[in-house]
């Protein structure tokens, strides 16, 4: 009878856990829309390796499109069920070689790369997007924001100088028209680069909107944007 009541309880636990996680499925509150200068992702202590497709253009890269909560906090592997599946985004594989390249190593298709991202990220969005969707909506963001004109008209150029990090801000705010996140790694002379700009976007994933909260960059108040 004990064995009986411990079984039901513990599936009555596990109900309660799934409905837990489809609530939170809904939940998020708005996306990090993320892109990488490939410059600085190659210009540090750790090894780059370009895909097999040849080396991308000197142009910001998607990284990611990750839904978010106010608080900071961030949900991730929502649905282990929803596996990555290549045939949905078939018509979309020349944009994805072209704006969302892996720069990781070994030398790859990017096929990993998006995988990973629609499983830890992806399937915490799935009350709004699907699998087409969502790599859909990273790239019709690329489009929209343009990071790397924006700097050129500001004058701010990948020719290794020092810039002020306020004059980036500026400059990305004048295009999207709202402040970004900005994040810096820091090189082997111990340069604070320009890495990773973050925009805030609605929860369709479509207009781009004031950051709820902005991720930390430790950045310093000039840093490097480098040549790739």
């Amino acid at each position: 009878m004990k064995a009986k009541f411990s079984i039901l309880i513990k599936l009555l636990v596990l109900e309660y856990l799934s409905v837990l996680c489809v609530a939170q499925l809904d939940d998020f509150n708005f996306f990090y829309f993320v892109q990488q200068w490939p410059g600085a992702y190659c210009d540090t202590r750790h090894s780059c390796c370009y895909p097999k497709t040849g080396k991308p253009a000197a142009d910001f890269g998607i990284h990611g499109l990750w839904p978010n909560y106010k608080d900071g906090t961030w949900p991730s592997n929502c649905n282990p069920d929803s596996k990555f599946d290549e045939t949905q985004i078939d018509d979309l594989l020349s944009e994805l070689h072209k704006n969302w390249a892996s720069l990781s190593c070994p030398s790859s298709d990017g096929t990993s790369f998006w995988t990973h991202e629609w499983e830890k990220h992806g399937t915490c969005a799935e009350s709004e997007l699907g699998q087409k969707e969502y790599f859909e909506a990273a790239l019709k963001l690329k489009a929209k924001s343009n990071l790397l004109e924006a700097l050129h008209n500001a004058g701010i150029k990948a020719d290794d100088k020092l810039y002020e990090l306020e004059d980036i801000s500026e400059a990305i705010k004048k295009e999207v028209g709202f402040t970004p996140g900005i994040e810096c790694n820091i090189d082997s002379s111990r340069n604070h680069q320009l890495y990773q700009v973050y925009l805030c976007v609605d929860t369709s994933g479509s207009e781009f909107i004031d950051c709820p909260i902005l991720p930390r960059g430790k950045c310093s108040s000039k840093i490097q944007f480098p040549k790739f």
